[in-house]
């Protein structure tokens, strides 16, 4: 299963490695060297396959969890002052996302949409300290009763050049369902309040929709 975000770009893709295999057969007559720029335009054809995956994920929505948003690897735990919607210290969880990684963004708690904004910036790579402020980013708030109110940001990288969100306010967000895509590399943090109980460690690869990152403390 593929994302509704790179139907266009699959389409494209194939077009050209057909045009370019034609190409190739037409104009190349060593045998060596089709082989090669044959195995060229696979080898594309299937990073971008692969980018544009969306595979189904095993959900088990629970009010009290906070489940990762997207696949990669964790790079940042630490307590942070977020100034664009809390202006109060909260617990920063960060999640690295390189461009073999599945790209698709999901809520991380179900409940109400409270708070969605884009921001246009720059495209520092994903996991310089300034990329969460000064970065292209959309930033989007989940509340509900049990967890309360949950941040999260996706953030462009030095490849990403397009955030797609489709979070708004009002909408009734679904736990582990699709509310997103950020194109190649990219990193998406979590603000979470203080007295959260981390349940994942730095370094350590989380998958989207399944990995628990945090539960509320009872």
């Amino acid at each position: 299963m593929f994302h509704k975000e790179g139907y266009k770009i699959i389409v494209v893709t194939f077009i050209l490695v057909i045009a370019g295999t034609l190409l190739v057969d037409n104009l190349v007559s060593f045998d060596g060297l089709k082989l090669v720029l044959k195995l060229i335009l696979l080898v594309f054809l299937i990073l971008i396959l692969q980018f544009f995956r969306n595979p189904k994920r095993r959900t088990k929505p629970n009010n009290t969890q906070v489940l990762s948003p997207v696949d990669g690897k964790v790079v940042v735990i630490e307590e942070v002052f977020e100034k664009e919607f809390f202006n109060e210290k909260r617990l920063q969880i960060s999640v690295f996302m390189s461009p073999i990684n599945v790209h698709v963004t999901r809520y991380p708690i179900g409940g109400k949409v409270t708070y969605s904004k884009y921001h246009p910036g720059k495209y520092l790579v994903a996991w310089h300290p300034k990329a969460s402020e000064e970065n292209e980013r959309t930033t989007v708030v989940v509340e509900n009763e049990t967890y309360g109110q949950v941040l999260y940001r996706q953030i462009a990288g030095a490849l990403a050049k397009r955030i797609v969100n489709y979070a708004k306010v009002n909408d009734t967000a679904i736990q582990g369902a699709d509310s997103g895509f950020i194109k190649f590399g990219s990193r998406v943090d979590l603000f979470l309040p203080l007295d959260t109980n981390v349940k994942v460690k730095l370094n350590q690869k989380v998958k989207g929709g399944e990995s628990i990152i945090a539960e509320a403390n009872e």
